[in-house]
């Protein structure tokens, strides 16, 4: 039985369209919440698939947040293992960060939903799925690429939105696995400032959401097939 294990920074950022096809493939999925007492004894070599999903905080914000230095020690721990280990947006900043990165507030926060632009490495791997596929973005930090990775995915004002090392490693800024998932109101509620600094509005994205959020999440599920089927 192969385990998966889910790591939660808050809880309105879940796996969310991502479990089906990583169960699907086998996986049972377990979830430790970064706020849960667990979470310090929590032993990130364990399961055989690592999830690092969303979260509002930065992974700078180490005094506020004193969490984010014992997962960064612990993930750089499982990546030096070169155990399967998937992260969207912070989860990605926090590869970064693990593998050594900088990772900083960027020029402005990059909200709703628009395609990712691939480079040539990225068009030969599982994020060729979600080529020209309107995802959802909800970010405003980045970070310096790591030394030894492939950088995967580009847009206009991120140039680092995805990158992978080897096959067991996968980093997305984007969130491919938002559009169906209620909780999708939970990150609007009480963002408008937020999403403005974005250049948006919460109407939009909710009719954005609606609009685009199935075939997003259908594009984002095909490209985790590749991925666990390339582990």
């Amino acid at each position: 039985m192969k385990r998966g294990l889910i790591v939660r920074h808050t809880p309105y950022e879940g796996i969310a369209g991502f479990r089906q096809p990583i169960e699907a493939a086998g996986y049972v999925l377990d979830r430790v919440d970064v706020s849960d007492c667990a979470f310090r004894e929590t032993d990130f070599l364990a399961p055989d698939l690592l999830l690092m999903m969303g979260g509002p905080m930065g992974v700078y914000e180490r005094h506020a947040y004193p969490w984010i230095d014992c997962e960064v020690d612990r993930l750089a721990e499982r990546l030096a293992r070169g155990l399967p280990t998937l992260g969207v947006c912070l989860g990605a900043q926090m590869i970064a960060a693990s593998l050594g990165s900088n990772v900083f507030a960027g020029p402005t926060k990059e909200v709703g939903f628009a395609p990712v632009m691939l480079t040539a490495a990225g068009q030969a791997s599982p994020l060729r799925h979600i080529a020209g596929v309107p995802v959802l973005h909800w970010h405003g930090d980045t970070f310096d690429l790591p030394e030894g990775v492939e950088l995967l995915a580009s847009t206009e004002r991120y140039a680092h939105q995805a990158f992978r090392k080897g096959p067991t490693l996968l980093a997305l800024q984007c969130h491919a696995e938002m559009g169906l998932d209620p909780r999708f109101e939970a990150w609007l509620a009480g963002a408008d400032e937020y999403v403005a600094e974005g250049g948006t509005d919460p109407a939009s994205l909710r009719a954005a959401h609606a609009a685009l959020g199935a075939q997003a999440v259908a594009a984002g599920r095909r490209m985790i097939v590749e991925w666990l089927a390339g582990l």
